[in-house]
């Protein structure tokens, strides 16, 4: 595998690109300045989907986002653009496995921190990787932007910069938490603290689409979260929110409760951004305590510690099956693009997934089944008032 040789490709290379590693004879000059590698293998795949990684403002670092990236790209099927600090990464690339993978590095100098205020910080910061790598949604040289950095600017970006699908009121971020028989959507996850039944009702449209396209659910069941399964429960909003989910379209099972995420009751799980945030951030409180406790009593007795040998295998088949890795990143349905948020502490395998999830988003075209079901809804809301 060849190093990256940075300083020989500058006086050929665009401000913003510059050279990656491949196979040997895979270089490509493309006549614009840029220098990109390309890769013939696509695993079988019959759509390339590009995808812009944004790589910076991350506790994996950009070495970290990119081996992720390089992983889910060497599977073919994808064209990744890591966006971030040209140097960073141009010596992060020379140290992976870059072959077969069609890929571009595009120069973005600044970074967007997790405590920076999402409005001003876009507004300020125009260079920023978080910025750039929406923007190339935005032009059209990526399908699809996958981002761990800072999760208000990534919505404020997404929603500023690519603007809502029609008929969509308030993008939210739908979050797939683990059952027993797979995952369950809750949305929104903490895009809008504040919602109106209105936006419930949209939630709970979009959410369907999303659990029947990419979880492959025949018939997605939609749950409205309250205090109680009874139709009267809950507050004002939720009560408002369960006329209209009942003749939304989607097959609308009434209210459900917190436990009922867990145990495979409904499909999609509506509520206000404030309470699902709540539940996600609460889940993984728990699960990092229960972990710590776990390990705690294993390693208490030396009975115990042989136990734990024993039976390690179970015991990474369940982190596997609770780890929010596997599930790689959340979408922000709703934006005319497709942006996945991940973690901000994600792994490198956890972005390879988001990658993935971030193609698999784009191939069943969720946004356009969402628009169409959206129109729907509407044009029998205004049938049935007439």
């Amino acid at each position: 595998m060849s190093t990256v040789q940075a300083k020989q490709a500058s006086a050929s290379c665009l401000p913003e690109l510059r050279l990656l590693q491949g196979p040997k004879g895979a270089r490509h000059e493309s006549g614009k300045g840029e220098v990109l590698i390309r890769g013939a293998s696509t695993a079988g795949s019959t759509r390339t989907v590009s995808v812009a990684v944004d790589c910076m403002g991350t506790d994996a670092g950009p070495a970290g986002v990119l081996k992720g990236a390089l992983e889910a790209g060497r599977e073919g099927g994808v064209s990744l653009l890591a966006v971030g600090d040209r140097d960073q990464l141009e010596h992060a690339a020379s140290r992976e496995d870059t072959s077969g993978v069609t890929l571009e590095i595009v120069h973005a100098p600044e970074v967007i921190g997790m405590n920076e205020g999402p409005t001003a910080a876009i507004r300020k910061k125009r260079d920023s990787s978080l910025v750039q790598s929406i923007m190339l949604v935005r032009e059209g040289r990526a399908e699809a932007v996958v981002s761990g950095g800072n999760t208000g600017a990534t919505m404020a970006a997404a929603t500023l910069l690519l603007g809502r699908l029609a008929g969509v009121e308030r993008p939210a971020i739908a979050v797939p938490l683990p059952r027993r028989d797979g995952d369950t959507v809750v949305l929104d996850a903490g895009a809008n603290a504040e919602c109106k039944a209105t936006h419930l009702k949209q939630f709970g449209i979009m959410g369907s689409v999303y659990a029947a396209r990419l979880l492959e659910r025949a018939e997605p069941s939609v749950g409205l979260l309250s205090i109680g399964k009874e139709e009267g429960k809950g507050n004002e909003l939720t009560k408002e929110a369960f006329g209209l989910l009942s003749d939304s379209g989607v097959r609308f099972v009434g209210n459900v409760e917190g436990r009922n995420i867990f145990d495979g009751t409904v499909d999609v799980v509506v509520c206000d951004g404030f309470v699902g945030n709540v539940i996600l951030k609460t889940c993984e409180g728990v699960a990092e305590m229960l972990a710590r406790f776990i390990k705690e009593e294993l390693m208490r007795t030396a009975v115990s510690r042989l136990g734990g040998a024993l039976a390690r295998g179970a015991f990474k088949r369940l982190r596997k099956r609770i780890d929010y890795a596997e599930r790689g990143g959340a979408p922000l349905l709703g934006v005319a693009g497709v942006a996945i948020i991940s973690h901000g502490s994600s792994s490198p395998r956890a972005y390879a997934n988001a990658v993935r999830v971030a193609r698999r988003f784009v191939v069943c075209d969720v946004n356009g089944e969402i628009e169409a079901r959206l129109a729907g809804s509407a044009k029998t809301s205004a049938e049935a008032q007439v």
